[in-house]
């Protein structure tokens, strides 16, 4: 499969993406160690907007529902001086959100997608739902928010991708569907739970419900997963996108067998080595322990509830150990942050009021002009979106990621 290329993007404004030389590793090594949970469901500390947003404006307008916004989201950057802002959200950070929304509100293509501009691959359908739960974490919904319209047109390219076996992957995955599948999962299950549309709450239940099954059925004898759903094997990232991915429907109301989980759980503990770090596959006896994908572990735990599991601790001290807010390693850098700082703020972490400020600053620093991230070299969207995610944190909106 092929990059989206520039010109099939002649209906909206893009921005210049430098080129990207390529790597031994695909997009998904990049992102082989990125995926082990986010949950956690206590009470959120919503945005306070002024009382005149609670008057919503109609802007347009589908054959099944209304797409609502406030007076003040009406243009994209709508001024930081309406907000209360959170703690560690400073007026440059909120208005590097900004900036960092819009670009994916520009560059989203006639579709309703998102595609990386790199060599690493374009991933249309995994792309399509991180930017998806970055501009969740906005606020917006497919009816409401100022950037309604892109999270609309989203679901509709996540829902067409639905193959007859319940696979969201739509054939544009390349080789390892799997890691679309479960970003697909976590994104509609989000959005099922925050959504106001009947009819669109009905498909993507129906989705979801095909897409469980699915999963259900490619969890290998060990407890976990690998790229494709047939592949009766396992590593430690395709794991961790399903896990997250199962959590994120279970808290939205939809049917998921316990036992499955519980063998995903189980995976996760039995790769633990003795230094409290997670090895990339259990199946490699003996692996060394990987800090990006031990973060995604803790987080995992916390979003089970077990904060006092003594694996977890382990592994979070192991995480500490090895995670530094600043640019912590070559190539994985956005992937190990994007977990461990999700486990720093589901649970109180007090270690989060010294480290989200550091890598507020360092994520500031290389936003470009254009309003992107790169990310690990990996791609525009994915950079965008992992930095976005990590950002609007403290925003406690989205509710597999609140406090």
């Amino acid at each position: 499969m092929t990059n989206i290329q520039m010109s099939e993007h002649r209906n909206i404004k893009t921005s210049k993406v430098p080129n990207v030389q390529t790597s031994p590793f695909g997009l998904f090594d990049f992102l082989a160690f990125w995926h082990f949970g986010i949950w956690c469901l206590v009470a959120a500390t919503p945005v306070v907007l002024n009382a005149q947003d609670a008057l919503p404006l109609v802007v347009a307008q589908s054959p099944n529902h209304q797409i609502t916004k406030s007076p003040n989201d009406a243009s994209p950057s709508a001024p930081a001086a309406d907000i209360r802002l959170p703690p560690h959200i400073t007026p440059g950070t909120k208005d590097a959100i900004d900036r960092g929304l819009a670009y994916l509100a520009r560059t989203q293509d006639r579709q309703g997608s998102w595609s990386n501009r790199s060599n690493f691959g374009a991933y249309p359908v995994a792309m399509t739902a991180l930017a998806g739960v970055a501009l969740l974490m906005d606020g917006n919904t497919t009816t409401q928010g100022r950037y309604a319209p892109q999270v609309d047109r989203a679901a509709d390219f996540i829902l067409r991708s639905v193959e007859s076996s319940g696979l969201i992957a739509g054939g544009r995955e390349e080789s390892r569907p799997m890691y679309g599948h479960g970003f697909s999962v976590l994104f509609l299950s989000q959005l099922y739970g925050m959504t106001s549309d009947a009819v669109r709450a009905r498909q993507i239940r129906d989705v979801l419900d095909r897409a469980v099954n699915l999963t259900g059925r490619g969890q290998s004898d060990l407890g976990g997963w690998i790229y494709t759903p047939d592949g009766n094997s396992d590593e430690g990232s395709v794991t961790i996108t399903q896990v997250q991915a199962l959590r994120s429907c279970r808290t939205a109301g939809i049917t998921v067998p316990k036992e499955i989980i519980d063998r995903a759980m189980k995976y996760l503990s039995d790769s633990q080595n003795s230094d409290g770090g997670i090895r990339y596959s259990l199946r490699q006896h003996g692996g060394g322990s990987r800090a990006p994908i031990t973060g995604a572990a803790v987080l995992c735990w916390y979003l089970a509830g077990e904060y006092t599991n003594p694996l977890a601790k382990r592994a979070m001290d192991f995480s500490k150990d090895k995670i530094k807010p600043g640019a912590t390693f070559s190539g994985h850098d956005y992937y190990a942050h994007f977990y461990f700082s999700q486990a720093l703020y589901v649970s109180s972490d007090p270690y989060w009021d010294e480290y989200f400020p550091k890598r507020r600053d360092y994520l500031l620093s290389q936003q470009q002009p254009e309003g992107y991230w790169m990310g690990d070299g990996v791609g525009d969207i994915y950079g965008t979106a992992v930095a976005l995610v990590i950002l609007q944190l403290p925003f406690n909106q989205l509710p597999i990621m609140q406090r």
